[in-house]
């Protein structure tokens, strides 16, 4: 069963409209039980909100009654109000409710580094708004009280998806999305510092300049302050012209495959390259030394590596995004399996490590098949029936062929203090990764 909240109220079950609550009161009174499902509101605190602190002598007996026809309407749905503590909870359950949804995604979308992914789950997030949340069964005053936290972190999550749109390149994008946006929030000075930036790149340096102009009026006229420290800031570096405003940083020492940026490849192996970062493992971290920041990125690299064939990078990434707790932790495995595998490599006494490699090689030899190629030759790969882990199996088998091969003692690690990049060195002579990527030579900044 779907809840909408975020817009006008609406129950739907397998697509169809399910009417529930025959009066606006009790359709209210289960919005905000649904706003905190599987927590207790209290009575009085529904009295309050129904009421607006002016419930009438009935309030309570009021309150049972709706409670107990939205039961009967929720019951053949498996939906379950319970009475826990002079209160009512909506318990959890199979139903879906868009403001929880909401909630997660925003949440998750703000831990990912990389900004593809980062934009696709504000998407998504955002996607589930279609208006004001409880626009038809509450007043503006109700409304503020329930819905303050979503409308703030729906702006937020507008904010965030538009700089990390700027960091794929995306400025005509952001500077048309946020215009409207601006036009209720113009005081809102991460957006317009996102708009300025987007128009900038646009080449409407004298728009995004009058915006700023436009903005401290507004901020000395209502609120008596000047724009903070970043707008001021941005605004200089426009005015000088600053190169480093032109385009969005990319990572060092990558290369864009499809949506996803990975590692050149210095290694020549690639179970070394899965334990390879763009920066390497040593001295301060470079913008974009992590490659692995999402399940996606580890998907397309094993693609781009031949470890998988491109159709089932194509399918595993459409079931991550069905299944984002079990694509979480495949990540984590292959990530806790990466840095195994680099102790392993750079330290043959170190037991615990080859052990806990050894581990992971020793399922997916568990869950392997036997099949030939497009090419003619036959290997092993892993089941599809490992879903997710899939990839990080792929790599599993190609770590144990190295680790029984004899080129494992010609493994070398890169000298520079600022690397650590791991690579094959069949002469014993080479001491630096490759040319310009061990970190020695650091890149000019704005380069």
């Amino acid at each position: 069963m779907d809840f909408q909240l975020l817009g006008p109220f609406a129950v739907r079950h397998e697509g169809r409209p399910v009417p529930v609550g025959s009066r606006r009161q009790e359709r209210c009174l289960l919005a905000v039980l649904l706003l905190h499902a599987g927590r207790v509101v209290a009575t009085e605190r529904l009295i309050d909100l129904l009421w607006d602190d002016i419930p009438p002598a009935s309030a309570r007996a009021t309150v049972h009654t709706y409670v107990g026809r939205l039961r009967a309407a929720l019951k053949p749905y498996g939906v379950t109000i319970a009475s826990k503590h002079d209160g009512y909870a909506v318990e959890h359950g199979q139903h879906r409710i868009d403001a929880q949804e909401f909630t997660s995604l925003a949440g998750r979308a703000a831990t990912v580094a990389d900004p593809a992914e980062r934009t696709r789950l504000y998407d998504d997030a955002l996607g589930l708004w279609r208006g004001e949340p409880l626009a038809d069964v509450a007043g503006e005053r109700l409304r503020t009280r329930l819905g303050g936290r979503l409308a703030e972190l729906r702006l937020s999550a507008v904010e965030q998806r538009a700089e990390a749109q700027l960091a794929l390149g995306l400025h005509d994008r952001v500077a048309a999305d946020l215009t409207p946006l601006l036009d209720e929030h113009p005081t809102r000075e991460r957006l317009v510092a996102a708009r300025m930036t987007a128009l900038y790149r646009s080449g409407r340096q004298a728009d995004a300049l009058r915006l700023y102009d436009s903005t401290r009026t507004l901020l000395a006229a209502e609120l008596g302050i000047e724009p903070n420290r970043d707008l001021r800031t941005l605004h200089d570096r426009m005015l000088h012209g600053d190169p480093r405003l032109d385009r969005p940083p990319g990572p060092v020492y990558a290369v864009r495959v499809g949506d996803q940026w990975l590692p050149w490849s210095t290694s020549g192996h690639p179970a070394l390259e899965f334990c390879n970062t763009y920066a390497g493992w040593g001295g301060d971290p470079l913008p974009g030394s992590e490659w692995l920041r999402s399940y996606a990125a580890l998907a397309v690299w094993a693609g781009h590596l031949d470890l998988i064939e491109e159709r089932t990078v194509t399918r595993l990434r459409d079931q991550a995004v069905r299944q984002p707790a079990e694509a979480a932790a495949a990540l984590d495995e292959a990530r806790r399996f990466r840095t195994d595998l680099y102790t392993c490599l750079t330290d043959p006494r170190d037991g615990r490590a080859f052990k806990a490699v050894a581990g992971v090689v020793e399922d997916a030899a568990r869950l392997s098949v036997f099949t030939r190629g497009e090419d003619g030759l036959a290997r092993w790969r892993p089941s599809p029936s490992t879903g997710l882990r899939l990839p990080l199996y792929a790599v599993a088998h190609n770590a144990a062929e190295l680790l029984a091969d004899a080129r494992r003692f010609t493994i070398r690690t890169c000298s520079s203090p600022d690397c650590g990049w791991l690579f094959l060195d069949e002469s014993g002579r080479r001491r630096w990764c490759s040319l310009a990527t061990c970190g020695a030579k650091r890149m000019p900044e704005g380069c």
